[in-house]
């Protein structure tokens, strides 16, 4: 799994992460992990101090809304996002209502293939004053997020070299 980060496409403010990893499971396995909101607290690094908000069961759907406290850099940080699309067991789209970012669209997709599950995240995102927090801050922040979240998809599923 390797975490690239570009400029945006249809953005030109804005950039756009991208992350994939094979894992042996089967592609229902893997969306049920993800289709769980309380995940996110297990693959959020413990810095974040990350907790789901909302309360138990969360019914996933397009329309629901979750809500997520954090603290980034000692800041405290209530996050609210939308589920715009949920398609199981292929991908979701959250979006964020309430947050950091000026703009935050994160397409989950999974693909069978004879070895196992594709598990891909496209994020496109831009926040106030890009051109200077992002490449001092929030780039940095973000690969150090997802690189310890592919660490922890490769303890709760076997990785595919």
């Amino acid at each position: 799994m390797t975490v690239t980060i570009s400029r945006s496409d249809s953005d030109p403010k804005g950039f756009r992460l991208r992350t994939e990893l094979l894992v042996a499971e089967p592609q229902a396995t893997v969306f049920d992990f993800f289709a769980d909101a309380f995940q996110l607290e297990t693959i959020t690094p413990p810095w974040l101090n990350f907790s789901v908000q909302t309360a138990r069961p969360i019914e996933m759907r397009s329309g629901t809304l979750i809500d997520y406290r954090l603290r980034l850099r000692g800041l405290p940080i209530r996050w609210r996002s939308r589920i715009s699309s949920w398609e199981p067991p292929f991908r979701f789209v959250d979006e964020q209502l309430r947050g950091p970012y000026r703009y935050w669209h994160h397409l989950h997709t999974f693909k069978s293939t004879p070895a196992g599950t594709w598990v891909r995240d496209e994020v496109h995102y831009a926040m106030l004053f890009g051109f200077i927090v992002h490449p001092l801050l929030v780039r940095r922040d973000l690969q150090r997020i997802f690189e310890f979240r592919r660490q922890v998809m490769s303890r709760v599923f076997t990785p595919v070299s």
